[in-house]
């Protein structure tokens, strides 16, 4: 009789470490999740930051591109108004589209092309851009642990008892941008 009873102590043991350690793989994965997404902000910001000075730079050159240099303005406070990661992301993609109809304005202007802030405010713009695509794929990469974790057998017993749920936001392109841009001289 004693001998059954530690059996069934040692099994419920083994069970509780095992569940006990499944759950905390899930807070960890659960607290990485939105501490990736604050990374994309952190660089989304750092965007967001830079454009009002390559906005300025450029309206000096190019003062009657102002539909480009309008919408870029009205996109950039769209992402300062958004409330959920969803509209930030909807507007980084609207952003992002504005930037590079930006860069064919630019390549009209070859003076500007040459002024020393001009320059310097586009390696800051080209090495955002960088951090912001490295950041969007440890994003999704800690959705995807996260998901394939939560999802997976036996995982999934564990969390659904505790109320875990799948990450519901990947960080997608524009759908534009599955389409080649047309480069006419």
């Amino acid at each position: 009789m004693k001998k059954g009873l530690l059996i069934a102590l040692g099994v419920v043991l083994i069970v509780g470490l095992w569940a006990g350690s499944v759950y905390n793989r899930l807070v960890n994965y659960s607290e990485a999740v939105p501490a990736a997404w604050s990374q994309v902000q952190t660089v989304l910001q750092r965007r967001y930051d830079l454009i009002p000075n390559l906005v300025n730079t450029v309206k000096g050159y190019a003062k009657h591109e102002k539909d480009v240099l309008t919408e870029i303005t009205r996109l950039r406070s769209q992402w300062g108004e958004a409330k959920t990661q969803s509209q930030q992301m909807a507007a980084a993609g609207g952003l992002e589209s504005a930037l590079s109809r930006l860069m064919v304005v630019v390549e009209q202007y070859p003076q500007l092309k040459a002024n020393e802030n001009f320059i310097r405010l586009m390696d800051e713009l080209a090495g955002t851009e960088n951090r912001i695509s490295v950041e969007r794929m440890r994003y999704n990469e800690t959705v995807n642990a996260y998901n394939v974790t939560v999802r997976g057998f036996p995982t999934n017993l564990v969390a659904g008892l505790f109320g875990f749920k799948k990450a519901e936001n990947y960080f997608a392109g524009d759908k534009a941008a599955q389409q080649a841009p047309q480069v006419q001289f």
